[in-house]
């Protein structure tokens, strides 16, 4: 027979935390997160409106609250998980039959998977759900990161100063949701990188250059950054060049 736990710390390792988030609609919310392969597992209206939703593990519960606005949204969660890219495909992919394109920008819209420096290197996304909150989806770390202090711990891949600008905007845009000081940021560091820079750091640069133009609603400035990415990639092609020219390309074709 199993024996019941017994402490706090044996009642806590059995624990389930679920998230619960406002919304204007509990209605709506279902019928997003189900085109994104969740199932509803709950719903109720009276006395409160409240929904839930779930694919194996991840559980989302929504409750609903009058004029709420997505714009002042600061509620969050994570979802940690040994692969964030699965999940991304079929996000996506659910995105895609929702509205016919993957939004990047507005309420919902989805951030692709990159390696984040404020988050131990490890790679992640965000949806932003209809009602504005953010679920943040993030790889297993190895082992439990060290203490950081009052600071938050950097961990960078090195390499140029371009490459670190790209670490520093992706942490702005996809972290913080501060998308005009990543795209400042970033410009500013390509137009100051030297002429020898590794190809492929400003390929990356100039890719995630185009994805924010997108996302700040400049198809103009993205077209011009993707003409100079192409011209790159043409003198110096690369692998990795040309698969952050083939992101770039899906971005405008999203957009």
């Amino acid at each position: 027979m199993t024996t019941p736990p017994t402490t706090p710390d044996d009642v806590a390792a059995q624990a389930v935390m679920v998230p619960m988030l406002p919304c204007a609609d509990v209605d709506a919310m279902v019928a997003f997160w189900t085109a994104l392969g969740l199932r509803q597992t709950y719903r109720q209206q009276r006395p409160n409106p409240y929904v839930a939703v779930a694919l194996g593990r991840i559980d989302l519960h929504y409750y609903g609250l009058d004029a709420w606005d997505p714009e002042h949204s600061h509620s969050t969660c994570a979802i940690v998980v040994p692969d964030t890219r699965p999940l991304f495909e079929l996000f996506q992919a659910g995105l895609r039959e929702l509205y016919g394109k993957v939004p990047v920008t507005g309420f919902p819209r989805i951030t692709r998977p990159r390696e984040r420096a404020n988050n131990g290197g490890l790679s992640g996304f965000s949806v932003i759900d209809p009602a504005g909150n953010w679920v943040r989806v993030s790889r297993t770390p190895a082992e439990r990161a060290p203490a950081a202090g009052d600071a938050v711990a950097w961990t960078s891949a090195g390499g140029s100063r371009l490459a670190k600008a790209v670490e520093n905007a992706v942490v702005l845009a996809d972290s913080h949701g501060d998308v005009p000081q990543a795209r400042k940021a970033l410009l500013g560091a390509l137009r100051r990188a030297p002429g020898d820079v590794r190809p492929v750091d400003r390929a990356r640069a100039l890719a995630f250059a185009i994805e924010l133009a997108v996302r700040s609603g400049d198809p103009e400035d993205a077209g011009e950054l993707m003409a100079a990415l192409e011209d790159l990639v043409r003198k110096t092609p690369s692998r990795a060049a040309r698969t952050a020219m083939a992101e770039a390309r899906a971005t405008l074709d999203e957009a």
